[in-house]
Formats: C-alpha cells, sequence, structure tokens
C-alpha cells in the first residue's frame, strides 16, 4: 500500500471536530463491478466511528450508489449521485432527495441522434433507472433499463442526467458544453450530460451546510475528471494515485492506486 505524498501546499484544517468526506466511488472506494475491499472498508469504518461524516460523491445515478451505501454500512449519510445534480439523506435503509436538479432531454437527445445516428442515450429516472433509445449493453447503466419504441417519450420529462454512449461520443463535447450543459467525458465512448453549473462540490458545499461543518474541515477522495471541483473545493484533497494528471495535480495529495488500497490509506491519514 502506498503512503499519501505531497502533491501541493495543503490549506489549514481542523479535524477536531467532525470533517465532511467526500468520497468517489468508482476507482476511489471500489473498483467498478467489484466490492470494495475489507482494507476501505475497515478504513471507511473507522473514520465514520471517529465522529466524521462520510458522504458518497458519484457519477453514478442515485439507485446505482445506494447499494454501496449499504456495503459499507452507512446508514445515516448522505449521498451526492449524477455529478451532483441529486442529493439523498439516507436513514434506516430509505432515503430522500433533498436536491433536485434536472434539464430539458429534447434538446440533448436531438443533438446526439442528428450527429451520431445509433448512437446509445439514457435519461435518469430517479430511483429507479433508466429510460434508453437503445438498450445499453450490461453493467453499463445502474437500476432498470425501459426501452422506448419513439425518442418523443426519451424527453416526455425532465432528467437530472442523460448518457450517450457509442464510438466518438467526446466529439459531442463541444456543442453541449455551448448549450451551457455539463458535459463531462468519462470515456472517448461515454458522456454524462447535467444541468448547466454544476459539480460534486456544488452539492457537497449545500450537504456541509445542512450538517453544519465548517469549510476547514472538509476532504475529498477522487480518481477523474468529474472529481476536479470536488478536490478544489474541499480543504483537504486527495487523488487516488492512478488518476490522471491534471486531476493529480489539482489535489493537495497523492495516495496509492486502486489495487494499493489507495482510498484506505488516505483515509486512515485523517485520524492521525
Amino acid at each position: 500500500m502506498t503512503s499519501a505524498t505531497p502533491q501541493r501546499t495543503a490549506r489549514h484544517m481542523d479535524l477536531a471536530a467532525p470533517a465532511l468526506v467526500a468520497c468517489d466511488i468508482d476507482g476511489t472506494l471500489l473498483d467498478t463491478g467489484q466490492p470494495a475491499t475489507t482494507a476501505v472498508r475497515d478504513a471507511v469504518e473507522q473514520v465514520r466511528v471517529a465522529g466524521h461524516h462520510i458522504v458518497l460523491a458519484t457519477g453514478r445515478s442515485l439507485v446505482g450508489a445506494l447499494p454501496v451505501a449499504a456495503e459499507f454500512g452507512l446508514d445515516d449519510t448522505w449521498i451526492v449521485a449524477s455529478n451532483g445534480a441529486v442529493t439523498a439523506h439516507v436513514t434506516g435503509g430509505d432515503y430522500e432527495i433533498t436536491d433536485l436538479h434536472v434539464v430539458d432531454p429534447e434538446p440533448i437527445v436531438r443533438v446526439a441522434v442528428d450527429a451520431m445516428p445509433g448512437i446509445r442515450v439514457a435519461a435518469e429516472v430517479v430511483g429507479v433507472g433508466y429510460l434508453v433509445n437503445i438498450p445499453f449493453p450490461d453493467g453499463e447503466l445502474n437500476g432498470e433499463q425501459h426501452s422506448v419504441d419513439a425518442l418523443k417519450k426519451l424527453w416526455a420529462d425532465p432528467t437530472p442526467r442523460l448518457a450517450i454512449y457509442g464510438p466518438a461520443a467526446f466529439a459531442l463535447v463541444p456543442v453541449l458544453r455551448a448549450m451551457s450543459l455539463t458535459t463531462i467525458a468519462t470515456r472517448l465512448d461515454w458522456l454524462d450530460v447535467t444541468p448547466p453549473a454544476l459539480s460534486k462540490a456544488t452539492a457537497l458545499d449545500k450537504v456541509r451546510r445542512q450538517l453544519g461543518v465548517e469549510y476547514q474541515a472538509t476532504v475529498a477522495i477522487g480518481d477523474g475528471e468529474n472529481d476536479l471541483e470536488m478536490l478544489r473545493w474541499a480543504t483537504r484533497s486527495i487523488a487516488m494515485g492512478h488518476a490522471p494528471e491534471q486531476v493529480r495535480d489539482a489535489a493537495d495529495q497523492e495516495t496509492g492506486t486502486i489495487d494499493d488500497d489507495g482510498a484506505a490509506a488516505a483515509l486512515l491519514s485523517l485520524l492521525g
């Protein structure tokens, strides 16, 4: 396991009071499609028992994040899902959506299918799954998939997030960003599209205020482009060792990779 090593000077933070510890899921707490390791589960539990607030901050939909909260035994926690478009408070196996931002899917769907016939588009239905124009391969979406027989059904209702999947999907980034949409290419063949001016950071700051946590007691751990704003927001930010250079450069510190249980080392470092 690789210990955390400084990347740039960390801002002063106070962990004497309960901190908000924002953790990305995929590539950070666990390898996508795999359960978390014992080391990471134990580290999460130690930080929680120490009185700090573990908040899951993910690009996953809420229905995809809830099982992770259960896996870690987080039965009173907050989830920032869909890259900041959906926030929920989880208690006793149930959840309450506390913040929801939606976008009109129609112009996004039209741009995607007009530019790339045959491209897959999914519109999130919170707590359920997705409406899709063409079924996505197994494992690519969390929750149920409901195929529509007409595109107009895909944009019948506002949605917090659309997923666009197909070869060279990344080429749509400039036009979608020109529409003021938050657009992240998580892979060359995958885009996440959410309402304007949203990020994990915008949602986390609302959670911080709800919890009564001072800004100086905020921590973030992540590995992807959708974690950049979160890492810049937190008083102490830690990038996974396998993260792209721009993500590692945005963080105060670097920990080990996912294979090294880097998240466990990062979490335990908070306990002194």
